[in-house]
């Protein structure tokens, strides 16, 4: 069996991936996350070749600072390249991670908290982050989906979205539409994306979290429940409650799977016991 010579991570092979990231027309954001963990393997590895043996030492160090779900993420983008560079035979396996049933409280946004975030903004006169967080609440949209949200997409009352190789239409509430409608007249937008910076870009993930996490403390709410996606989960968990159809609210999310969609609806456990309560199944007093 003819042996594999031996391998070295350089800036020149992460370049080359990262153009066919791009001929793949993968996400922005997704060749983004790939060539940061790429290059943090890199460091790790220091010029040292990239070996079986070393990628196992590097998931441990991986597994002993980040959250099992972060330490695949890194591993998935590793093995995205390997797989390119045709040595999948470095590949490494995944942490194991059993699915929880129920979702960590700590971690949700509320609907009382998500109200103070937009008064917290409001009170700011922020107009621009309280119209985009209630855009992304209202509709479920990603926050890489704002720049979608048009001038003609408020006037039709809906947007057309094309992310991740599919198209999908989004409806806009009438009330976003007539809170949208003024914020358009005062800030004096004719034509293109709602939500721009003073340059006239479309804002991104990077200025929303930021403006975001600054209405913590006035909000009141723990800042490891404040990011644009928590909106879009409070978006699915509402709209799942009051129509209990899974399929229907993958395709408003834009997931290709339900499996995806279930983790957005997953329910506390605290909701869980309650609901054991009711079933009124325990006799002895």
């Amino acid at each position: 069996m003819r042996k594999n010579p031996p391998f070295t991570l350089t800036p020149a092979q992460v370049r080359r991936y990262a153009l066919h990231l791009q001929e793949q027309e993968r996400a922005a954001s997704t060749m983004q996350k790939y060539i940061h963990d790429l290059h943090v393997l890199m460091a790790y590895l220091d010029g040292a070749p990239l070996t079986k043996a070393a990628l196992i030492d590097w998931k441990d160090a991986l597994t002993a600072a980040y959250a099992p779900a972060t330490v695949n993420a890194m591993l998935a983008a590793v093995n995205g390249f390997l797989t390119f560079a045709e040595r999948k035979d470095l590949a490494v396996r995944p942490l194991k991670i059993q699915k929880s049933l129920f979702t960590d409280e700590s971690r949700e946004l509320t609907r009382a908290e998500y109200a103070r975030l937009v008064t917290a903004a409001g009170q700011r006169h922020n107009e621009r982050l309280s119209l985009v967080m209630q855009t992304i609440c209202a509709t479920g949209i990603r926050v890489s989906e704002l720049q979608y949200i048009t001038v003609q997409a408020v006037r039709a009352g809906r947007a057309e979205i094309a992310n991740k190789g599919k198209h999908r239409i989004v409806f806009l509430p009438a009330k976003l539409c007539r809170l949208l409608g003024k914020y358009l007249h005062k800030q004096h937008i004719t034509a293109g994306a709602v939500f721009v910076t003073r340059t006239g870009k479309p804002l991104d993930r990077s200025n929303i979290w930021r403006e975001m996490k600054a209405l913590c403390e006035s909000a009141g709410v723990e800042p490891g429940k404040v990011f644009p996606h928590s909106l879009r989960h409070l978006f699915a968990r509402t709209y799942y409650s009051l129509e209990k159809d899974l399929s229907r609210l993958a395709d408003i999310l834009g997931h290709s799977s339900v499996s995806t969609t279930r983790i957005y609806t997953a329910e506390s456990g605290h909701v869980h016991a309650r609901q054991l309560e009711r079933l009124g199944l325990i006799i002895s007093s």
